[in-house]
């Protein structure tokens, strides 16, 4: 998920009954939830390096207790040269560090939920297992949770100043019950997707969409909207995708649009999979499609130096999961763009150029050249 999902995710967390039991537990929620996305900063590295490392080893069950551990000290810092100044002596609540600690490991353990229940998927188990897993169940960004957990950080700020304005008691631990309110809504969420996820796949099963049998089949989500769904489909020869509707039990596709042949096999493909994009590429990617586009430049890049002498093509790597334009299909119920020009401007493709069918000349990733 989005950073303002983790973040508010981990004051829930915390403000959900943890900060009961010691000072600071809401801070530490708040940092851990987010905390194993500090792996961005490999992006810095360039495009690859960041995608070899997105969602790695931070994003793990091994990582937990060492990332809780590191965040109950960062917090133990602050309380030590920032804090203990403005802590008044008899504070009532004290900093009880185990409970520190246990409220920056449930929360990271969130963040792994989180990423698990959309479509780029976690390796909790690696490095002992690097296989990925997704639940498919939530869109990267989802608003109903904003709703969810915004209302629960705002309302009981607005409810404390309508007790200051009537004379009335401070609360010391406001908003318990809105934290624990949001919490069990994010869940109320995930069951109705997880259902309707369920009969999404039942319904594409049954309508024959492909004209040949299907060797396997995922299904997609949009946000909002727990009724519709984005559908693939492979088959020993294409792949398609379709539009479906669990509400009505519409499952609609257009072959003409919405179906792609797998690609020929080319020495400059072979040559693009071994570059460390492709690897690092086919590592990650569930639904790869890697394509000899020919003498194609990356879009919105210039040409590197390549040989004028020489022939040069371009392969291009894209993933179909993340192939359908989200928004539009919301507002209309359809796409009408076509499968082939969608692979190619996803926000996650790659790009290989190759030399004479045997030379790597250039990476590019989410339009930045690894250099």
């Amino acid at each position: 998920m989005e950073p303002v999902t983790h973040f508010l995710t981990g004051a829930c967390i915390g403000r959900a009954g943890l900060n009961r039991r010691t000072a600071y537990a809401t801070l530490a929620a708040t940092l851990a939830a987010e905390a194993p996305d500090m792996d961005v900063f490999w992006s810095f590295a360039g495009p690859v390096v960041g995608l070899t490392h997105h969602r790695g080893i931070l994003h793990t069950f091994l990582a937990a207790p060492f990332m809780a551990g590191i965040l109950t000290a960062f917090v133990w810092i602050l309380h030590r040269f920032v804090f203990s100044r403005k802590r008044h002596i008899n504070d009532p609540q004290p900093v009880r560090w185990l409970w520190v600690f246990v409220a920056a490991f449930i929360a990271h353990l969130s963040h792994l939920l989180l990423d698990w229940t959309n479509n780029y998927g976690v390796r909790p188990f690696f490095p002992f297992d690097k296989h990925w897993y997704s639940g498919d169940l939530v869109f990267i960004a989802e608003p109903i949770f904003w709703g969810l957990l915004a209302m629960a950080m705002i309302l009981p700020a607005l409810f404390g100043l309508a007790d200051r304005e009537v004379g009335a008691r401070k609360t010391q631990f406001r908003g318990r019950g809105w934290a624990i309110f949001a919490l069990l809504g994010m869940i109320v969420v995930w069951c109705v997707r997880w259902s309707e996820h369920a009969h999404a796949l039942n319904l594409v099963s049954a309508a024959q969409v492909t004209a040949t049998p299907a060797r396997r089949i995922s299904i997609e989500p949009y946000p909002v909207n727990p009724f519709r769904w984005h559908a693939l489909l492979e088959t020993d020869t294409n792949w398609q995708t379709a539009e479906v509707n669990t509400r009505t039990g519409f499952v609609d596709s257009d072959p003409g649009i919405n179906s792609i042949l797998k690609p020929t096999p080319t020495p400059a493909i072979d040559v693009a999979r071994r570059t460390r994009l492709g690897q690092v590429y086919l590592d990650w990617s569930q639904w790869p499609v890697v394509r000899d586009v020919g003498s194609e430049p990356v879009p919105n890049n210039p040409l590197p130096d390549l040989p004028p002498t020489r022939p040069w093509t371009t392969v291009q790597f894209s993933d179909l999961r993340f192939a359908y334009p989200y928004l539009d299909t919301i507002r209309s119920g359809k796409s009408n763009e076509s499968l082939s020009h969608m692979l190619s401007h996803t926000g996650l493709t790659g790009w290989v150029y190759v030399v004479d069918g045997k030379e790597d000349a250039g990476q590019f990733l989410n339009g930045r050249e690894q250099k």
